[in-house]
C-alpha cells in the first residue's frame, strides 16, 4: 500500500508541477499536465520505465532516487519529507555528522593491512588508519579542505594518486553525485554549502557535474599510488557505508600482482593503528 502511495504521489508532482518553474519551455505540443515522465526521468537520473513502475506502485526506490526525485522536481521540504515517509525512509537534517563512534573506528581497525579510512557524507577524511598512511599519497594536509576528498580531486589534486582518464571521469562523477545526496539531505548546513559553492566556483568540471548529475550506482574504482621509494602500487577502490553515524569507509585493495609489495609497505609503517585526522572547517 504504501508504495502504491508513493507512487500516487510522485505522478500528481510531476502532473501538478509547472514546466516553466524549472526553465523547461512548456511546447506548443505539450499535451499533458505538468511534466511528461519522460522529462522528469531524465531530470532525476532514472529511466522513463523505471518512472512509470515507481508510479504504478511496482518499484521500492532507494533513498538516493527518492532525493533525486524530490530535487528534480524542486519540492519544499514538507513534500520532501512527505515521499521519504512513503518510502519509508527518515528524511535526513541539520549538520553533517563528522563523529566516527566506537563502531566505525573498530571498521578501520580490523582492516589492519589494508589501507582504509573514514569520511563523513560531505567528504570530509574523520580517521585512517596506518595502513593508508603508509602510501604515503601525495602532500601533507595543510589546512581543513585538504581532508576533503571532493576539494582534492577537483582543486588540489594529489601528485601521488593517478588514473586513468575513464576511471578518473567515473571517480568525479561518483564524489559530485552523492555529495549532490548529501546536499539535500543535509539543507541547512551552511559550511557544506559552502563547500558546494567553492566547488562549483573553482572547478569548471563539478559545476557540469553538479548542473547536469551522471546517475552513479555501486562505487568501484583503480587508483595508481607512486609511493616516495619509487613504487607504483595499483589499488582497488570500494566504498561501504557506515549508517549510523552516516559515514563511508573507502578500502583499498591490491591485485594479486602488488598485493605483496603493498605488505612490505604497509609492516614498514609499524603497529597498525588508527588516527583521526581533519579539523573544523568549511564542508
Amino acid at each position: 500500500m504504501a508504495l502504491h502511495d508513493l507512487g500516487t504521489a510522485v505522478r500528481w508532482l510531476r502532473e501538478n508541477t509547472d514546466p516553466a518553474a524549472l526553465g523547461l519551455a512548456p511546447g506548443r505540443n505539450r499535451r499533458v499536465r505538468g511534466l511528461r515522465r519522460e522529462e522528469l526521468a531524465e531530470r532525476a537520473g532514472v529511466s522513463a520505465d523505471y518512472l512509470r513502475r515507481l508510479e504504478q506502485g511496482r518499484r521500492q526506490p532507494s533513498p538516493s532516487v527518492v532525493d533525486a526525485l524530490a530535487r528534480a522536481l524542486d519540492v519544499g521540504r514538507a513534500e520532501y519529507e512527505r515521499l521519504c515517509a512513503l518510502a519509508g525512509y527518515a528524511p535526513a537534517d541539520g549538520h553533517v555528522p563528522r563523529d566516527a563512534g566506537a563502531g566505525a573506528l573498530r571498521l578501520l581497525e580490523r582492516f589492519g593491512d589494508t589501507p582504509a579510512f573514514l569520511t563523513d557524507a560531505a567528504w570530509n577524511v574523520v580517521a585512517v588508519n596506518t595502513a593508508w598512511l603508509s602510501l604515503q599519497a601525495g602532500a601533507p594536509a595543510r589546512h581543513a579542505r585538504d581532508w576533503n576528498v571532493a576539494w582534492r580531486t577537483f582543486c588540489n589534486a594529489l601528485g601521488g594518486i593517478s588514473r586513468t582518464d575513464d576511471r578518473a571521469a567515473g571517480f568525479r562523477a561518483m564524489l559530485a553525485a552523492r555529495l549532490r545526496d548529501t546536499a539535500l539531505r543535509y539543507p541547512s548546513d551552511p559550511s557544506l554549502a559552502e563547500l558546494v559553492d567553492d566547488l562549483r566556483t573553482r572547478s569548471r568540471s563539478f559545476d557540469s557535474l553538479w548542473r547536469t548529475p551522471e546517475t552513479v550506482g555501486s562505487y568501484e574504482n583503480q587508483a595508481v599510488f607512486r609511493h616516495p621509494d619509487g613504487t607504483d602500487l595499483t589499488l582497488d577502490g570500494n566504498l561501504l557505508h557506515v549508517p549510523g553515524d552516516d559515514l563511508m569507509a573507502v578500502v583499498l585493495t591490491a591485485a594479486p600482482a602488488d598485493a605483496a609489495r603493498l605488505g612490505e609497505v604497509v609492516r614498514a609503517a609499524g603497529e597498525p593503528g588508527v588516527v583521526r585526522v581533519g579539523q573544523a572547517g568549511p564542508g
